[in-house]
């Protein structure tokens, strides 16, 4: 079920409400390169069946165990709208990006009021904040990841190449309990002769730069996600290709941040992989995936649209759809982080969760 606020409503979108409503249910650092027999490259050790029906991926499903109603927070009414990437920080502000117009928006739910934090977003795609409530971007534009000081203003470039190298566009990010980053990057078209394949990375506290995964051992990086307990990295395959990887591998992630002993949680072929990711405090993981139609590309409509919650052993254990549109990314918040904020097309989304966030998407108080 929907939930719309009427305050948020405009005529324009009034004759689209019954269709809508319906959709619902550069200094120099250090780095290091992983080589696959550290990874555990071969053949992933867990995979569900691809072959499972439309109706079987979804049945027998506990979604009010985890999942409330989803509920409209705001419309961003831009000329251009792509959303990605929410962040919460210390205060409850919702910050999220406008890819297609550079920017990267702030919600507050309380006064129910959306502002403009950046014009000039350098096509930001995930946000994270960091533990001390600083705010982490993945500029595509540029590259790079950076750190805004959200007291001065001020940017700082944590990332923007590797052994001689620059990244591939950032994409998704996410922190452990010490504070080191790990992010995903790919481009559509890279330069190989300047640019780094795709793959997958680590930023320590100390600022240097270690490359977890990189192709071919990695096809499409998208969404990542540590575990609670920082003994687990999850990374989303996103290959909209024929036979290419839709999946959520797993990762064994020891204390000094490498990883080992590589399986499949869950595969979404030959549907829409997730996008993004978020992870509660018991472990489980809240994945934004599916398509409301098929958009030219070899994946079928047997993912659904919506937040999927996955279990740490890989079971489907939830399922709520989503509005018309592409839903890609979400983040916990509120005051006891039981709020699922998710964006979608043009929309902020907000779903209410049994479970809370992780104890890191409540960032400290600059």
């Amino acid at each position: 079920m929907l939930i719309m606020d009427p305050a948020k409503l405009f005529i324009p979108y009034i004759l689209c409400l019954p269709l809508f409503l319906g959709c619902i249910g550069k200094s120099e650092k250090k780095t290091t390169s992983n080589s696959p027999d550290n990874v555990g490259q071969g053949a992933d050790s867990i995979s569900l069946k691809t072959n499972a029906t439309h109706s079987e991926r979804y049945s027998g499903l506990e979604t009010d165990k985890y999942l409330g109603d989803v509920s409209i927070e705001t419309l961003v009414e831009d000329e251009r709208v792509f959303t990605e990437g929410p962040a919460v920080d210390a205060n409850g502000m919702v910050y999220f990006t406008n890819k297609r117009e550079n920017k990267i928006l702030k919600w507050n739910p309380e006064e129910k009021k959306l502002s403009v934090f950046s014009s000039d977003s350098k096509s930001a795609n995930g946000l994270r904040f960091s533990l001390d409530g600083n705010l982490l971007a993945c500029e595509e534009t540029t590259g790079s990841i950076v750190e805004i000081d959200m007291d001065t203003g001020e940017k700082r470039t944590l990332a923007s190449d590797f052994q001689g190298k620059s990244l591939q566009a950032p994409n998704d990010i996410d922190i452990d309990s010490q504070g080191r980053i790990y992010f995903s990057s790919r481009t559509g078209r890279p330069d190989l002769a300047i640019q780094n394949q795709k793959g997958v990375y680590r930023i320590d506290t100390d600022g240097s730069i270690h490359q977890l995964l990189v192709e071919p051992h990695i096809q499409m990086p998208n969404g990542v996600a540590v575990s609670p307990d920082d003994k687990t990295l999850y990374v989303i395959e996103s290959h909209s290709g024929l036979d290419k990887a839709r999946k959520i591998l797993a990762f064994d992630l020891q204390p000094d941040g490498s990883i080992s002993n590589r399986r499949t949680l869950y595969d979404f072929y030959p549907g829409r992989s997730g996008d993004g990711m978020s992870i509660d405090a018991e472990g489980n993981l809240y994945v934004a995936a599916g398509l409301h139609a098929e958009r030219g590309s070899s994946e079928t409509l047997d993912t659904r649209p919506g937040i999927h919650v996955i279990s740490p052993t890989g079971k489907l254990m939830a399922f709520v759809k989503t509005p018309e549109g592409l839903i890609t990314n979400c983040t916990f918040g509120g005051e006891d982080l039981k709020t699922l904020y998710v964006t979608d097309s043009e929309y902020l989304l907000s779903i209410p969760t049994s479970i809370p966030g992780k104890s890191s998407y409540k960032p400290n108080s600059n």
